[in-house]
């Protein structure tokens, strides 16, 4: 997801280079989740980033020193804030919902579907144009929400189930 601004030398040269990211060696595990530019007197940029296994501090401060050279060489004042999508990740992409398939979500929708706009399942992936949300105790409860009725979705960290795998883990 990108919220684009108009269409500058300074704001066309951020997009560039977030856009390369990925694709440098550094970097080739990067994925960016969603980058946003914020005009004003001092522009507030914004990035953030995933990869297999998280992403550290250490990282974030790489990717914010190879956007922070590449912007050098314009006089706009502007913030830099480059984050990791953490445990609550964002699913902003049609894939993501496949990618991230077996995972908790929580979606928010634009229209009411089964009496309500916010609804918390595991995802069952993309079936057409809509995204199956299994709800309830009983897997074959299957929510089918509208990619065009979603206003937003997240993964949704369950402390619970990571507390019991290190259960069994101490166990075994």
């Amino acid at each position: 997801m990108h919220e684009s601004a108009p269409a500058t030398p300074f704001a066309e040269a951020f997009e560039r280079i977030v856009r390369a990211i990925p694709h440098e060696p550094a970097f080739r595990a990067i994925e960016i989740v969603t980058s946003s530019i914020r005009p004003g007197r001092t522009s507030a940029l914004t990035v953030m980033v995933d990869r297999e296994g998280g992403v550290d501090i250490a990282t974030c401060e790489r990717i914010a020193a190879r956007i922070n050279v590449a912007l050098d060489a314009f006089p706009d004042e502007y913030t830099l804030e480059v984050s990791s999508a953490g445990v609550d990740r964002p699913l902003v992409r049609e894939a993501d919902y496949d990618r991230f398939s077996g995972r908790n979500a929580k979606i928010v929708t634009t229209l009411a579907i089964g009496n309500a706009k916010t609804h918390r399942g595991v995802l069952g992936g993309l079936r057409g144009s809509n995204v199956i949300l299994h709800t309830g105790a009983k897997a074959e409860n299957e929510l089918p929400i509208p990619l065009t009725a979603i206003k937003s979705a997240n993964l949704e960290y369950d402390i619970r189930a990571d507390l019991q795998r290190a259960k069994r883990e101490k166990k075994n």
